[in-house]
């Protein structure tokens, strides 16, 4: 009997899902239903019609479709997502609905309406491999396109998936290249592997929360947090800090790859499952080179334990990577932030909050850690990043009156008052005195100190560089920041080192660097304060008032509020000659009085 005939065609497909659904659904599941259908029936469609693209099928978040060009296939993935980013532009981080897509060129196999094949596994690989709002394609997909489309593709390497036998090379499409956009054959970038340091290096990532509940995520990173500050505190080890790390969140992505993008020896993977009064924590440490497992382990206990399991991680990954460490020290780092259990609740809630760098996720923060510190008065951390986000709401444009400026300072003080060997606390507590009371001697103490106690903190050295602009030392403030962005080359919160050295050579006479480091700190951070204030008076200083007058407008636009009177009273520079140079500067911008 013959066999029945297979058909089969050479096809573009692409494959695209919503990032975090189940967690935009936990939150609001009927508007997230509702926000999905109207980019469905609004943008999503129509794109795809007009570029000829067939929609096979859905699933819930996931859509996959079928085009005849491959050119055809990029051009409308692309369009597609920047479409979605300026749709999302008014919307709050975390209500968003982004995409990620793969898009790959291959045998197919028709079923009906249905497709299968290799064609198909890839591209739904190559979407799970891409960031929200980022387009993953293949090598054969680039080699095809590169010379027809207006993009350029930023190399990956070779990544190896689950369900397919060879490893993938991998194209991020980057349609922001300079020199790209409206031209042929636009210039390909490839992120070039950062080099070892001369201690061992670690990477400790986002842990899978398998609590089956996702209002639990906020306990699994915040479990992650802790592990990566018991780690930092090895003076011989250098720890990968969170921003970085956290960057692969909900993406699965080759430990190899996060190696070299990372600079780091070793990834330290693992899971938290917390159900009732038990929590258990599993880790494993893999060998960024070579892909080989070095030491995996499981550790269970009651949640009043939850410190003393993760020092049990911290003091496992230490003897697994340098045995020769002293056990001494590992004794050393084992601190307990707090001892109340719910005042650590409260804690971690309010940094899930804080770290969406919104001015909502900045008002519930503050509410979280004032309850924590009512909880728990002495509660050094807690008080510490309360008064850090009153100093943030500076750059979330939020003008910040006397009344919050004076419980900013109390809080910081007596923050310092009881964390004295809290190099977080410590960190967030002497930028704020620099920043709102002036008091550069505090700050730079108490940066030293932590920096001190933790020569791995990105966040110590980033904010140690501002301490220092505060303090007129540009060059040692360049320095640190350089420090903070080697530690963490990934970090979310990189537009802020960007802004730290925009200021920093504009406060060494070089505008256009000001500018040419403001502008990059707004590609990151579109709503940085700092970094527009920058931009604008360097602008002005250079002779350039149209430019200067347009990022003033851009300014305002991000903080209506921002008068020259509000800038006279927080202004937290020591050089007067600097300080009246950057106000001259604003003024010609347009400033309002």
């Amino acid at each position: 009997m013959p066999r029945e005939r297979v058909e089969r065609k050479l096809a573009a497909i692409v494959a695209a899902d919503v990032a975090g659904y189940s967690r935009l659904m936990g939150v609001d599941e009927t508007g997230t239903l509702a926000q999905l259908k109207a980019h469905r029936k609004e943008l999503i469609d129509p794109k795809i019609k007009e570029h000829r693209g067939r929609i096979v099928k859905t699933t819930g978040d996931g859509i996959l479709v079928e085009f005849p060009s491959v050119v055809e296939a990029v051009d409308c993935a692309v369009e597609m997502q920047q479409a979605m980013a300026e749709r999302n532009a008014g919307v709050p981080e975390d209500k968003r609905i982004t995409f990620r897509v793969g898009v790959n060129v291959g045998d197919i196999i028709v079923e009906g309406e249905d497709i299968y094949g290799d064609g198909v596994n890839v591209a739904a690989r190559l979407q799970e491999l891409s960031q929200p709002g980022s387009v993953c394609v293949s090598r054969t997909v680039r080699n095809q396109v590169r010379d027809k489309v207006r993009f350029g593709f930023e190399d990956l390497g070779e990544l190896t998936v689950k369900n397919i036998a060879r490893p993938l090379r991998v194209f991020r499409v980057s349609w922001d290249v300079p020199g790209a956009a409206g031209g042929r054959g636009a210039v390909e970038r490839a992120r070039p592997a950062l080099r070892l340091p001369d201690k061992p290096s670690i990477a400790v990532l986002p842990f899978q929360n398998l609590s089956g509940d996702p209002e639990q995520e906020y306990f699994a990173d915040g479990v992650v947090e802790d592990i990566i500050t018991a780690l930092s505190r090895f003076r011989s080890l250098f720890v990968i800090a969170r921003n970085s790390s956290f960057t692969y969140k909900g993406r699965a992505v080759d430990v190899k790859q996060i190696g070299r993008e990372l600079g780091a020896r070793y990834a330290l993977e693992g899971s938290v499952r917390k159900s009732g009064n038990r929590v258990r924590i599993t880790g494993q440490l893999i060998d960024t080179l070579t892909g080989v497992h070095i030491w995996a382990d499981r550790f269970e206990g009651a949640i009043d334990d939850i410190f003393d399991l993760q020092d049990q991680v911290s003091a496992s990954v230490v003897g697994a990577i340098a045995p020769k460490l002293e056990q001494a020290e590992i004794e050393r780092v084992r601190t307990k932030p707090t001892e109340s259990l719910n005042a650590y609740d409260l804690y971690l809630r309010a940094l899930h909050n804080y770290h969406a760098l919104t001015r909502t996720g900045s008002d519930e923060a503050l509410r979280l850690l004032h309850d924590a510190i009512r909880v728990d008065p002495n509660y050094a951390v807690a008080k510490a990043l309360a008064a850090y986000c009153i100093v943030q709401r500076d750059n979330q444009g939020i003008i910040v009156g006397k009344s919050e400026a004076d419980e900013c300072i109390r809080l910081a003080i007596e923050a310092l008052d009881a964390g004295r060997d809290d190099p977080r606390a410590l960190e967030l507590a002497g930028f704020s005195l620099s920043y709102l009371a002036h008091d550069v001697d505090a700050g730079l103490a108490a940066l030293d100190r932590a920096l001190a106690l933790n020569v791995n903190s990105a966040q110590g050295w980033r904010l140690s560089g501002w301490v220092r602009l505060h303090s007129a030392d540009p060059r040692t403030a360049v320095e640190h920041f350089t420090r903070a962005m080697r530690l963490s080359p990934l970090d979310s919160g990189i537009g802020y080192v960007h802004a730290g050295l925009a200021t920093a050579h504009m406060m060494a006479g070089d505008y256009d660097k000001a500018v040419k480091f403001g502008t990059q700190a707004l590609r990151e951070e579109p709503r940085n304060t700092q970094a527009h204030r920058i931009v604008a008076a360097s602008l002005a200083l250079l002779g350039r008032p149209e430019e200067a007058r347009s990022a003033m407008r851009a300014l305002l636009a991000v903080a209506p509020n921002s008068t020259m009177s509000h800038m006279r009273m927080f202004i937290p520079y020591h050089d007067t000659a600097f300080v009246e140079l950057y106000f001259r500067g604003l003024q010609e911008a347009g400033m309002p009085d």
